[in-house]
């Protein structure tokens, strides 16, 4: 269970119902859970050299059925450069990307 998962969201302009939709659903998952600190959602903007950016969202490994409910993709764990936390603990951050966690 280490893999990590991505899914693109498309165009930035179009993707905050979609966001919206998968953080409260992870919220319920994350209840179900008991909070646990390495289970997240982050998402970031990305453009690839493109005009317009896209919305990227990784779910963490413990996020995986919510990932795999959105068709997210298996993907090696992201750089934490740029990202920003869309649905998880305050300490999700540092707990996944930590020294440690590597």
């Amino acid at each position: 269970m280490n893999n990590w998962y991505v899914k693109n969201l498309g165009d930035a302009n179009f993707a905050d119902e979609s966001l919206d939709r998968i953080k409260a659903l992870f919220l319920e998952e994350y209840e179900k859970a008991d909070r646990p600190n390495d289970m997240a959602v982050f998402f970031r903007h990305e453009s690839e050299g493109r005009l317009h950016c896209e919305v990227k969202v990784y779910f963490s490994p413990k996020a995986n059925v919510l990932a795999k409910n959105f068709d997210a993709l298996p993907c090696s764990k992201p750089s934490f450069y740029g990202l920003a936390i869309l649905a998880g603990s305050k300490n999700a951050l540092s707990t996944l990307f930590s020294r440690n966690s590597q």
